[in-house]
């Protein structure tokens, strides 16, 4: 009997090591999840019941939408549905809708890419939150909405930057824009914003531009290291590549240090 006591101890035992193992290794694991589906499913057919999810499952977010992406009134505005519902019935919009869904029909590749990122960053940077990250289709406003903890990416800003709404001149976007409208900048610009939400600039005093570029500088030589490859190939990310070489710090030290005029010296 003890036998099989000790047996039953023993296969508990494994049974717990593998199920924290599991825990620990899943910790950081990132899926997008898929607000962008429920609202294209109401804003397409005008599915009550889709709407009902939007303000039930995803109050936060369609607030967001609502108020910061579109802004086009408060959530509790008793008429908004219906000015969320009509503001979409544009042609445009529905084909960027329609795009949008075709586009990022799977998204296993960024869950993946995401996923590596901030495991990256828990490593680097003990104490980060992994922030919710969600998709939505906005109006060709902003790319990236960092806030409440959460990062909501806009999939209308990143259809290709040969997409050939993206070419007409009433937008005017420049060829530097066009390229960074493209899935492969989707987890670049999640990493950074929230990067940069974490560590801002000084608002204590009024920066030179040249000050501003370091600061973004010292943000997208992170997303390098995140990515495990050099995404960003600026003046000002070589320049804190540098600074790093020369210097025994942690990534958070450095994102600390906003005495700019360090990262200039050679």
């Amino acid at each position: 009997m003890r036998k099989v006591y000790y047996f039953l101890l023993v296969v508990l035992l494994g049974c717990i090591s593998c199920e924290w193992q599991f825990t620990a290794d899943n910790d950081c694991e990132v899926a997008v999840d898929r607000y962008d589906r429920i609202q294209s499913l109401y804003l397409t057919t005008g599915d009550y019941s889709a709407l009902q999810q939007m303000n039930t499952v995803y109050p936060m977010q369609t607030r967001t939408l609502i108020e910061d992406v579109l802004r086009i009134g408060k959530v509790d505005d008793q008429q908004i549905n219906t000015k969320f519902l009509r503001f979409y019935q544009d042609s445009t919009l529905q084909a960027l809708i329609a795009e949008a869904e075709q586009q990022y029909a799977n998204m296993d590749d960024i869950n993946s890419d995401l996923t590596k990122c901030f495991k990256f960053l828990r490593e680097r940077l003990p104490g980060i939150e992994v922030p919710e990250i969600y998709a939505q289709i906005g109006s060709l406003d902003q790319s990236v909405i960092v806030g409440n903890g959460s990062i909501g990416i806009c999939l209308d800003k990143y259809l290709g930057s040969d997409y050939q709404l993206y070419q007409n001149p009433l937008y005017g976007y420049s060829k530097g824009q066009l390229e960074a409208m493209t899935r492969d900048y989707i987890v670049p610009d999640c990493v950074g914003f929230y990067l940069l939400s974490l560590y801002p600039m000084p608002q204590d005093r009024a920066l030179s531009q040249q000050e501003r570029d370091t600061h973004i500088g010292k943000i997208l030589w992170v997303v390098n290291q995140a990515l495990g490859k050099q995404k960003f190939n600026t003046v000002y990310t070589r320049m804190v590549d540098r600074y790093m070489k020369r210097h025994n710090l942690t990534i958070d030290q450095m994102l600390r240090n906003n005495n700019y005029q360090e990262f200039r010296k050679n």
